[in-house]
């Protein structure tokens, strides 16, 4: 390997769309930066913008169902194939509220100053810095981790520039009620958009300071007018509040960061690093790629789809995305980003496929702020989710919602085709992330522990009814968001139901030493999974309920991915009934979660070149924009993080794989990369590793924190291997 992969990206030309722009973000502000020299759009979004009103608040708590729900059992459990559509309290649908954009800061230069010579515009993904720089001009934006600000500084000789906050995006409402405010400082102006939704007593406040040196600053109709200047610095916060924001006190603050700094932006930088560089220059990845095409843009790259160069960016650039996207919340179906009111989907957090893709792999890939920011998500919302227990089941415990704006953790989402209520696997895979890490760093969170028990407590309520052969079954089950090809949505025993009830009351027993006895014989009383006609594992355990093969999402195979249910080492039977599943699977509209999804259980269960065709499918499908953020579906359509944040996942579970008893080097190597080098994995039985491998052979590196027996698996079978904390151990496995 005779270079190093490239850990930022590059374009020629500036963004013409907010989707092409390099998003930057701190987990609680993001910024998309345009890197248009001669009027520089920078869209700034916060996690907590999300839209107040459109319908009746009542139909945001959750249905009052409770008393009719030993009904619906006893028509389920009877063969009525139509019984849960009218499990609802007549509501219409309601989608959560929308995630939007704040604004936008616009530096707009004189007509007749439009020098674009030697043009580039960078994103830094180790410092998380975005960059763009013409004719001895240069503007730098990044979003700091340390002090919670938007840091824009645009350098250059005699600058003028025309500086305006600007709420003009699209989609935006007509009924938006906005203020502007500009005063001059002594260091240059302090301007204020204040925005106020309609028909609400919320509203949000951005407030930027603008730092200027060596040239004078006046009062404009937009903003303010910069003349003569050596450097213009921005600094910029987003509020979310009711009545007035004290835009004083916000100015005061942001002033109090640069208060007395001869070198403001380099000091700001210099405080972010230190939490943004070693995080995500935790993990790299080089696939030995041609240093030529390593030097290309982006765009150029992405022409090149099978090329490693541009699957060593894609997983740099995931990691960086993953990392700016997460930290009051982890990302929604944006990200941290969106240049559009009318997100689609409302930007949710959605928590059946969606949320738990993009944060795969946290764990793996040493990203304990992504898991982090889960938790925040999770820890905050319990309440909410004890509700939706109450409400919908008659139960103690909690059950997750399938959509959440953040601000709520109620389930209300119902219609007909998604029946969304009735799904009880939810609070298991947001937790699953929770227990990785756990596993991982060798300590158990109180807080997860909490949370497990309270998982625990709802199944011991819900799982009552009894099949003839005394098996418990899980009604109303949910299998999102498919449904049986010959009855409606609501359905009996779905396997991801199955395998999240086993999965819950056996974890929540491991941490609960004191009910163990009580939640493991729970779990031993749910049935085992159904294999059908086909020979694949059938998503719905009732032999009369036939399967749907055609759908994006693979929830029936649940116990491959992300459990360790079903695997080809402890259940090899049920895994080739998982592989055959797998096999029948259709990708109905070809969204990205579905074809990343299906590489994660395809790698699990060792098939890499299934693995490579799904990843295939993406990368061939012009799924990535110049940004390198992704889109849903292909051609670039609907702005969309799950492929961006997955892909980093799928690279890693073919390449290694952990338990807390267990290695597996190389499950599923992808053909078309046979040489290579994984750095700084983090593995669940407490070791970190770094794999390289070629043709010549295989070499991993293991750190072990903890002494322990594990077993080792590669193409050549297992053997046991013994771990001492502290002593690193260099391996040379035989493979096939």
């Amino acid at each position: 390997m005779t270079s190093a992969p490239v850990h930022g990206t590059w374009e020629p030309r500036p963004a013409a769309r907010w989707e092409d722009a390099f998003p930057v973000g701190n987990g609680h502000h993001g910024a998309l930066v345009s890197g248009d020299p001669d009027d520089d759009r920078t869209v700034v979004t916060h996690h907590t913008l999300v839209r107040p009103g459109g319908g009746d608040d009542r139909h945001r708590l959750p249905p009052r169902l409770a008393d009719g729900l030993a009904d619906l059992q006893d028509r389920l459990l009877a063969g009525d194939p139509t019984a849960a559509e009218g499990f609802t309290d007549g509501r219409p649908l309601t989608w959560v509220r929308p995630f939007h954009p704040a604004f936008q800061v616009r530096l707009r230069r004189p007509e007749g100053d439009r020098d674009r010579e030697g043009y580039r515009r960078t994103l830094d993904f180790a410092r998380g810095v975005a960059e763009a720089a013409c004719a001895g001009r240069t503007g730098r934006v990044f979003v700091s981790r340390a002090d919670d600000v938007i840091v824009q500084c645009v350098t250059g000789p005699a600058l003028t520039l025309d500086v305006s906050l600007d709420h003009r995006l699209p989609g935006a409402p007509a009924g938006l009620g906005v203020g502007h405010g500009t005063v001059l400082t002594p260091e240059g102006a302090l301007l204020s958009l204040r925005a106020r939704y309609p028909g609400s007593d919320l509203a949000y406040t951005g407030v930027t300071l603008v730092a200027v040196t060596g040239g004078r600053t006046a009062l404009a109709p937009a903003g303010v007018r910069v003349e003569g200047a050596r450097s213009v610095l921005l600094l910029t916060r987003v509020r979310r509040h009711t009545g007035e924001a004290d835009v004083v006190a916000e100015g005061r603050a942001l002033r109090d960061l640069i208060d007395g700094s001869p070198h403001p932006y380099d000091d700001l930088l210099a405080r972010h690093l230190p939490l943004h560089r070693p995080a995500y220059e935790r993990v790299t990845l080089d696939l030995a790629a041609d240093p030529a095409e390593r030097a290309l843009p982006g765009s150029e790259l992405l022409t090149r789809a099978r090329g490693a160069a541009l699957l060593e960016r894609l997983f740099a650039a995931g990691r960086h995305h993953l990392l700016a996207a997460s930290g009051l919340f982890p990302p929604r179906l944006t990200g941290l980003w969106t240049g559009d009111w009318d997100t689609a989907w409302s930007g949710a957090f959605t928590n059946d496929a969606n949320l738990n893709l993009q944060t795969a792999s946290a764990a793996a890939a040493a990203l304990p702020e992504v898991t982090e920011a889960l938790a925040s998500l999770v820890h905050r919302q319990l309440p909410d989710w004890r509700d939706n227990a109450r409400a919908v089941f008659g139960a103690r415990g909690v059950v997750a919602p399938a959509h959440s704006d953040g601000e709520s953790g109620h389930t209300y989402h119902f219609s007909r085709e998604y029946p969304l209520h009735l799904w009880t696997a939810g609070a298991d895979w947001l937790l699953k992330p929770l227990v990785d890490h756990d596993e991982t760093y060798g300590r158990r969170d109180p807080r997860t522990a909490a949370a497990l028990a309270e998982v625990a407590l709802f199944y011991e309520d819900f799982l009552t009814r009894t099949d003839p052969g005394g098996r418990l079954v899980v009604v109303p089950s949910y299998s999102p968001e498919n449904r049986p090809a010959n009855a409606s949505w609501g359905t009996v025993n779905a396997a991801m139901d199955l395998s999240a009830a086993r999965h819950a009351l056996l974890t929540a027993a491991a941490y609960h030493p004191e009910h163990a006895d009580r939640w493991r014989a729970l779990a031993d009383r749910l049935p085992p999974h159904r294999v059908n006609a086909d020979g694949a594992l059938a998503e719905w355990a009732r032999p009369d309920l036939e399967d749907s093969y055609d759908h994006r999402h693979l929830s029936h195979l649940y116990g491959v991915w992300p459990l360790d249910e079903i695997t080809p080492y402890d259940t090899p039977e049920l895994a080739a009934a998982a592989h055959r599943a797998l096999e029948l699977r259709g990708t109905e509209n070809d969204s990205a979660h579905g074809h990343l999804h299906h590489a994660l259980i395809a790698a699990r269960l060792r098939d890499g070149e299934r693995v490579a065709h799904a990843l295939g499918q993406v990368l061939d499908g012009d799924f990535f924009h110049a940004s390198l953020m992704s889109a849903h579906y292909p051609r670039r359509d609907v702005y969309n993080a799950d492929a961006a944040h997955t892909l980093p996942a799928v690279l890693i579970e073919a390449l290694v794989q952990s338990t807390p008893g267990r290695l597996v080097l190389l499950p599923a190597p992808l053909p078309a990369y046979p040489s290579g080098r994984l750095c700084g994995i983090r593995t669940r039985f407490g070791a970190g590793l770094d794999l390289t491998w070629s043709p010549d052979g295989v070499t991993a590196v293991l750190r072990p924190t903890r002494t322990q027996r594990i077993d080792l698996w590669t193409s050549a079978g297992a053997e046991p291997l013994d771990l001492v904390a502290g002593e690193d151990r260099v391996l040379t496995p035989r493979t096939r």
